[in-house]
């Protein structure tokens, strides 16, 4: 679950849930709450974090989201900051932007969310809260498990 802000999560407290601070929130300072954050899905290794690169907000030990790309740790990032609905490949990385889940933003992009599949294949979507299909992708495994 990624929203607009570290709280947002609170919404959703019955459900299994993983989140990251943004990088302007004070909770992106403290040291005992992780910034990224890596995950397992379904055989998919998934870094969660707010920007998909490095930030100047960033603590001294946060994973470089290029440097786990660039030898082949991770397959996907799951990242915010731009609050544009995304869902590309690039260089092998799987890119997910949700979009936002504000009512109005200034980048004229509607409120969306995303649902991700893992198995052999990775399905992903991005719906706006109609539940419209906004963008929608499939991804064969590009490494063995």
């Amino acid at each position: 679950m990624w929203g607009d802000d570290y709280d947002d999560a609170s919404l959703l407290s019955e459900f299994p849930l993983v989140r990251v601070p943004g990088v302007y929130e004070s909770y992106y300072s403290r040291p005992d709450i992780p910034n990224r954050i890596l995950l397992n899905l379904n055989g998919w290794i998934a870094l969660a974090t707010h920007s998909h690169s490095r930030h100047e907000n960033d603590l001294p030990w946060d994973p470089d989201p290029k440097e786990l790309a660039e030898r082949g740790a991770i397959d996907i990032i799951l990242h915010g900051h731009t609050h544009i609905p995304r869902v590309e490949e690039e260089l092998g990385i799987i890119y997910i932007n949700p979009g936002h889940m504000k009512s109005h933003d200034k980048k004229g992009y509607p409120p969306t969310f995303s649902v991700i599949e893992g198995g052999e294949e990775l399905r992903v979507k991005i719906l706006d809260l109609s539940g419209r299909v906004i963008i929608e992708r499939n991804f064969a495994r590009s490494r063995s498990v």
